[in-house]
């Protein structure tokens, strides 16, 4: 950071909050509204905290985004052809931009980090190249795909408006490393247009031209950042479409000879996605994916040694997908319920912990409350709440297994985060009160008539 950033951030500040006021009234209702300006505020301030936290302490990659950034930035002051090049080149280097790829260490098609630095290099025409306004305007950007998403799980359930304004705007966690200038906050807000517009054009079918491009568009910006995403996120969205068809379905007969038909195809868009993207990158070929997972685990540990003992270990992987399912229960559990409050070794992991004890406190209750069978019915017979659930499932397993470090780990689950809370609060809404009033039922059942008369 540098003292452009002290008289640059707050003129960029004034125009976010102004166009921010001047749309709330066209995307909030009367119960949403309240949150609209909190929500911004906080990636905002998890945006700018998290720059501060990387330049006084922990170097690394949101440094090195916007350094190599800088180097397009400067490219467009030397040529603007060289600048636009850099900006939209397929990966292929051209004499034009030799001289400035032989500066990155992140280029080309094969780079997951390279998009992120394509947008911040955009981003720094506009700025100055001024890493606070940078900054925040990555998390000006996620939380567009924020607010859909909240607003998609308010209409579902518009009873529990407040609490699920918890999950996808107020965890610590999410906010603080799903908002700077990182791949985590590119994910997560694409990831939220991604599940508005399954919801907007193959749900209630509605402006399905635009809903389909703009998907299109939103999975493309995960694949060229985080593939894994997108794959542990489509089998549970094609399923919850799914679902939410055949039961709009009157007749039971058609539901039936409905549902073979719905699940084929499904399997095929599953089966063709796999294939060509198995093609287009080797290292999701199913036979390789257990393999890339054990080499990402391996490393993962490996600079866990030099962090104070922020590493975990699950068991020993082989590299094979039996060798993952294995592994799949400890992975759920420490993808959601750890690093437990015994195990954090510094004030993020602290806060990872006291998330991760929350998540588990209320998972808990609601099993204890309604009962295991009853909770596993309402979340199979409930598409919204299959898609959380089968999602942060998958996720949880895929992270937990790959990551083994409790600081990689905390940015790695963040996108299963909003979906697992929000999941829990709409089974809540559902289920809990209810249950409270079966029991109460209950006991009224157990006093005598004339007592209750009397009260």
């Amino acid at each position: 950071m540098e003292l452009k950033d002290l008289y640059i951030t707050p003129f960029y500040l004034a125009l976010i909050y102004g166009i921010a006021y001047g749309v709330r009234g066209s995307v909030t209702n009367v119960y949403t509204k309240k949150y609209f300006i909190p929500a911004l505020t906080v990636k905002i301030v998890g945006a700018i905290a998290l720059g501060i936290l990387y330049h006084t302490l922990y170097g690394g990659d949101t440094n090195n985004y916007y350094h190599q950034a800088g180097i397009i930035y400067h490219a467009f002051g030397d040529s603007f052809a060289a600048g636009l090049e850099l900006v939209t080149t397929s990966g292929d280097i051209t004499p034009a931009i030799s001289k400035y790829v032989s500066r990155m260490t992140w280029f080309g098609h094969g780079s997951n980090e390279y998009f992120v630095i394509r947008v911040a290099a955009v981003f720094a025409l506009f700025c100055f190249y001024t890493y606070t306004v940078i900054a925040i305007l990555f998390a000006a950007i996620t939380f567009s795909g924020m607010w859909v998403m909240y607003m998609t799980f308010s209409k579902i359930r518009p009873q529990a408006y407040k609490e699920l304004a918890i999950a996808v705007f107020f965890l610590p966690s999410v906010f603080f490393w799903g908002s700077g200038l990182l791949k985590d906050s590119l994910c997560l807000g694409a990831l939220g247009w991604l599940f508005y517009c399954f919801y907007r054009g193959a749900i209630e079918r509605k402006n399905i031209i635009r809903c389909l491009v703009l998907g299109v568009m939103m999975s493309a910006v995960i694949l060229s950042m985080k593939t894994y995403i997108l794959l542990a996120f489509m089998p549970p969205a094609l399923l919850w479409v799914f679902n939410e068809s055949t039961r709009n379905i009157k007749s039971a007969a058609v539901r039936w000879l409905a549902k073979p038909l719905f699940l084929g195809v499904g399997t095929l868009v599953a089966i063709f996605a796999m294939s060509q993207l198995a093609a287009a990158d080797a290292r999701f070929n199913l036979d390789k994916i257990g393999e890339q997972s054990k080499i990402t685990a391996d490393y993962l540990q490996q600079v866990s040694k030099t962090e104070q003992g922020s590493g975990y270990n699950i068991g020993e992987q082989d590299g094979t997908l039996g060798g993952m399912a294995k592994l799949a229960p400890q992975a759920i559990v420490v993808s959601l319920f750890r690093p437990f409050l015994w195990e954090a070794r510094n004030p993020t992991m602290l806060l990872s912990a006291l998330e991760a004890s929350y998540f588990m406190l209320l998972t808990v209750r609601i099993f204890w409350r309604v009962g295991f069978f009853k909770t596993i019915g309402a979340i199979s017979s409930v598409p919204v709440l299959t898609l959380c659930f089968v999602f942060s499932l998958i996720f949880a397993i895929s992270v937990g297994i790959s990551s083994g470090n409790f600081g990689t780990l905390v940015r790695y689950k963040i996108p299963l985060m909003p979906f697992y809370l929000s999941g829990l609060y709409i089974l809540q809404s559902l289920t809990v009160p209810q249950a409270a009033a079966r029991a109460g039922q209950r006991r009224l059942a157990g006093v005598p008539r004339l007592a209750r008369a009397h009260a």
